[in-house]
């Protein structure tokens, strides 16, 4: 099993690594200035967070270019990621955009001079695109790795069953492995549930998850403003647009009236509880546009759900786990001898 973790954490104690990442690009250029970027940097770093999460793509390579600048004077001390594909370009290139071995090469050296360093901890696949073979773009990150361009390779947004051929691969040519998956996640988007973070289980793979508030969502605040995601940017957005998800913004609040902590402290409490419940290292990404946003992250690491609140929070958020998993669970009592109860199932699951 090749289990690995997303960076690290100083000073810290262990049960408080999980929220070790900050997605700083879609962060602070999504509306924060650069003195207020540099205000969540500093405070981010003085509570030992390490691990920094940008792409090319984010404002066009802006998001890159203040990375690196804040990260400058101890560029070592973080685990720095970013993510190639989408092109860094306002007017999208064939060229320029993908995933070939001539945009991955090109993409790696603008980012490295944008971020002004000469290696990158972990390189994300932002998307794959469909039309490059999984060959080509895992011999190109081998060859990356080789020359210590980057540390890491790893996929972002990408189908199971594609990572799933890319581990494989990796290992059966012996090029450098992928480590990671990232993807959305959060108690109004759980259907990672259904392949995903099983399929991270079972290989040993890490996963980042993006936008643990439902882009905001979950906050309760566009039950009374449509202020913030909703109506600045319009992507990445969730609304209530299900009954379910009326039921789960309605359980955080009142879960949160009970434990006397914020709405978005208990949604982010529960993602980092059911990454405690995981074999798999799972690390969800903020993205805090303001100071107060980033402090209210990092209360949620003082936040401990108990039981029952996590067991409401689950339930309620659950997604139908479909064909063939549905058939799967039907059938186990047979399959496992007449009473799966009975049955001591492994720690890992079985690939």
């Amino acid at each position: 099993m090749r289990y690995t973790t997303f960076g690290h954490r100083t000073g810290l104690r262990v049960s408080e690594y999980a929220l070790g990442t900050a997605n700083f690009g879609t962060g602070w250029g999504a509306g924060a200035e650069p003195d207020e970027a540099r205000r969540i940097f500093d405070r981010f770093a003085e509570a030992g967070g390490t691990f920094l999460d940008s792409a090319d793509g984010y404002q066009f390579g802006e998001s890159e270019e203040l990375t690196g600048k804040l990260i400058s004077a101890d560029r070592d001390h973080f685990v720095l990621a970013t993510k190639f594909a989408l092109g860094a370009a306002p007017q999208p290139d064939i060229s320029k955009t993908g995933n070939s071995r001539k945009n991955l090469v090109a993409s790696v050296e603008a980012s490295l001079k944008r971020l002004g360093t000469d290696y990158i901890d972990l390189l994300w696949v932002h998307f794959p695109d469909e039309l490059t073979p999984m060959e080509e773009l895992l011999r190109g990150l081998d060859d990356l790795v080789s020359a210590g361009k980057i540390h890491h390779a790893a996929l972002s947004n990408f189908p199971a069953w594609r990572v799933s051929r890319a581990v494989t691969l990796a290992d059966l040519k012996n090029w450098a492995p992928i480590v990671g998956i990232q993807h959305e996640y959060s108690l109004v988007e759980r259907t990672a549930d259904r392949e995903l973070l099983p399929m991270a289980e079972s290989l040993g793979l890490g996963a980042a998850l993006w936008s643990p508030l439902g882009g905001g969502l979950l906050t309760g605040k566009y039950r009374s403003s449509a202020e913030g995601r909703l109506s600045d940017l319009g992507t990445v957005v969730h609304t209530e647009s299900t009954g379910q998800k009326t039921a789960v913004v309605d359980t955080v609040l009142a879960v949160a009236e009970e434990t006397g902590v914020t709405p978005a402290q208990v949604a982010v409490a529960w993602v980092r509880e059911r990454a405690a419940r995981s074999v798999a290292t799972l690390v969800p990404i903020i993205g805090p546009r303001s100071l107060s946003q980033l402090d209210s992250y990092l209360g949620a690491l003082d936040v401990q759900l108990t039981d029952e609140h996590y067991t409401r929070l689950a339930e309620v958020s659950a997604v139908p786990l479909g064909v063939p998993h549905e058939g799967i669970a039907a059938s186990l009592d047979r399959l496992q001898g007449g009473d799966a109860d009975h049955v001591t199932a492994p720690v890992v699951p079985v690939a």
